[in-house]
C-alpha cells in the first residue's frame, strides 16, 4: 500500500498507527455508528488508511458524539460522551502532537491526565501542603466540562499551537453535536468539551492553565494550590486570606464563563494537634479521598491528632455495593473459586487506589466483604456453631493466600 501520497496536512500513516495503539487501550464502548473495536479490526489496515486519508487530506469532520448518561452521588446526573473509534483515533493523532509544547507551559502544580503524573501525586501533594497551611480553599467548577467556552478554548490552544490545520480540527471536534439517547442531535451551541472524548482532558488543562493556574500563580503566589483536571484545592495562611482569595477567584472564574459551585465549595480548617482552632469545616474531599482529623498514637502510647487522607465514606459505600451486587452470594452451588473470578479484577482497582492513603479506613472497608464471605460459608455447609464459619474462612486464608487479591495484600 502506498501510504507516502502528498496531503494537504502533514499527518503521516504511521501516526495514525501509533494512535490507533493508543486508543485501543482505552474504553470500549461503541460511539453512535455502534462500531466496536472488534469491527474496525476485521479490516484493520484499510480502516486505518481511510482515517489517515481524511486526516491528511484536511477532509476529517468528526461524527456526533453519543451521550450517556452516568449517576452522581447527589442523584444528579453527569454527561459521557462517547465518540466513534474512529474519532478517538483522529483525536490521538492531534492530542499527540499538542502534548509536547503544553508539557512545557504546565504547572508544576497541575497533576491531572499529564504524562508522568497521577492522583496519588496529587493527593500526596495535598497532604504536604495541609501541614504548612493552616486553610484550605475546597473549589468546585459547576459543570465544568459542559460549559467551556469554545473561543475563549480556542484562543488558549492558538498560545500555543500555531499549525491552522491543527486548530481547524479542534474547532471541528468541539462544534461536533451530541446524540441523546433517543438519537436526536443537540448542538453544544459554542460551549463544551464531552467527557469521554479522547482530547478533552488535555483541552481542560489548557483551558485551566490559563484561566486558573497562571492567575493563582501571578496574583497570589503566597498561596499553594494543587489542581488534578478540574478539582482543585488552595492552600492560604489565614482564614481572612483564604475569604479573599475564595472571593477573587469566584470573579475569575466568572470572567472566564464559569461558575463556582457556591453550595460545594467551602473553606476548611486543618485542624490538628497543634491547631486548636474552632471552624465549621474541618475535612474536605480531594479525588475520592477525605481529609480530615484523625487520632494516632504516638511509639510512647500518647494519642494525638492529624490531618490526613482516607477512603472517602460514599466511596466506601460504592465498594460494598459493588461487593454486594457483584457477587450472588444466595448461591451456594458456586464455589470460592467462582466468588474470587467474579471479585478480584475490583478487588485490583480498589486496593491499587484506596489503599495507598489511611489503610486502617480502606481495611474496614475490606472487612465488609469478609462478613460477606463469612456468611456465605455459613450458608453453604448449614453451620450452626458459634464463629465456626470465621474459622474455616481463616483456614481458606491460611491453605490459599493469594485466592483474593485483598488477602494477597495484607487488607485484612
Amino acid at each position: 500500500m502506498n501510504v507516502n501520497v502528498e496531503k494537504t496536512v502533514p499527518v503521516s500513516f504511521k501516526e495514525v498507527v501509533d494512535a490507533y495503539a493508543i486508543a485501543r487501550q482505552g474504553g470500549k464502548a461503541s460511539g453512535i455508528d455502534h462500531e466496536s473495536w472488534k469491527d474496525f479490526e476485521r479490516n484493520l489496515e484499510k480502516n486505518l488508511y481511510v482515517v489517515w486519508n481524511r486526516l491528511a487530506s484536511g477532509s476529517y469532520f468528526p461524527q456526533p458524539v453519543r451521550l450517556k448518561m452516568i449517576p452522581k452521588p447527589d442523584g444528579k446526573q453527569r454527561k459521557l460522551g462517547i465518540p466513534t473509534i474512529r474519532d478517538r483515533i483522529s483525536q490521538q493523532v492531534i492530542k499527540s502532537r499538542m502534548e509536547a509544547p503544553m508539557e512545557r507551559i504546565f504547572s508544576d502544580n497541575s497533576y491531572g491526565y499529564r504524562p508522568g503524573r497521577n492522583a496519588h501525586q496529587a493527593i500526596e501533594a495535598v497532604n504536604q501542603s495541609n501541614r504548612q497551611y493552616d486553610w484550605v480553599i475546597d473549589l468546585d467548577i459547576s459543570k465544568f466540562f459542559d460549559e467551556i467556552d469554545h473561543e475563549l478554548l480556542l484562543k488558549a490552544v492558538s498560545m500555543v499551537i500555531t499549525e491552522k490545520w491543527m486548530l481547524m480540527y479542534i474547532r471541528r471536534i468541539l462544534e461536533a453535536p451530541e446524540a441523546d439517547e433517543q438519537g436526536e442531535l443537540q448542538s453544544r451551541q459554542g460551549r463544551g468539551t464531552p467527557q469521554g472524548g479522547v482530547i478533552s482532558p488535555l483541552l481542560a488543562n489548557l483551558f485551566l492553565h490559563y484561566a486558573l493556574d497562571r492567575w493563582l500563580e501571578l496574583y497570589h503566589p503566597q498561596c499553594r494550590f494543587i489542581r488534578y483536571a478540574d478539582d482543585v484545592v488552595i492552600h492560604c495562611r489565614t482564614l481572612s486570606e483564604a475569604q479573599k482569595v475564595m472571593q477573587a477567584v469566584t470573579e475569575r472564574l466568572t470572567s472566564v464563563k464559569l461558575r463556582v459551585n457556591q453550595t460545594k465549595s467551602k473553606i476548611a480548617y486543618c485542624k490538628d494537634s497543634r491547631r486548636r482552632g474552632v471552624h465549621e469545616h474541618n475535612s474536605f474531599k480531594f479525588l475520592g479521598f477525605q481529609f480530615q482529623p484523625r487520632t494516632c498514637k504516638s511509639k510512647a502510647g500518647k494519642l494525638f491528632q492529624i490531618f490526613n487522607p482516607a477512603i472517602s465514606g460514599d466511596n466506601q459505600a460504592k465498594i460494598k455495593e459493588g461487593i454486594r451486587t457483584t457477587v450472588y452470594w444466595r448461591s451456594t452451588s458456586q464455589s470460592l473459586e467462582n466468588i474470587a473470578k467474579e471479585l478480584n479484577s475490583k478487588l485490583r482497582g480498589w486496593c491499587g487506589y484506596f489503599a495507598e492513603f489511611g489503610i486502617r479506613e480502606f481495611r474496614k472497608t475490606m472487612c465488609y466483604l469478609q462478613e460477606k464471605l463469612a456468611g456465605w460459608i455459613k450458608r453453604k455447609y448449614k453451620l450452626l456453631g458459634k464463629n465456626q464459619n470465621w474459622l474455616r474462612l481463616k483456614e481458606y486464608m491460611r491453605i490459599n493466600p493469594n485466592l483474593f487479591h485483598h488477602w494477597a495484600k495484607g487488607y485484612v
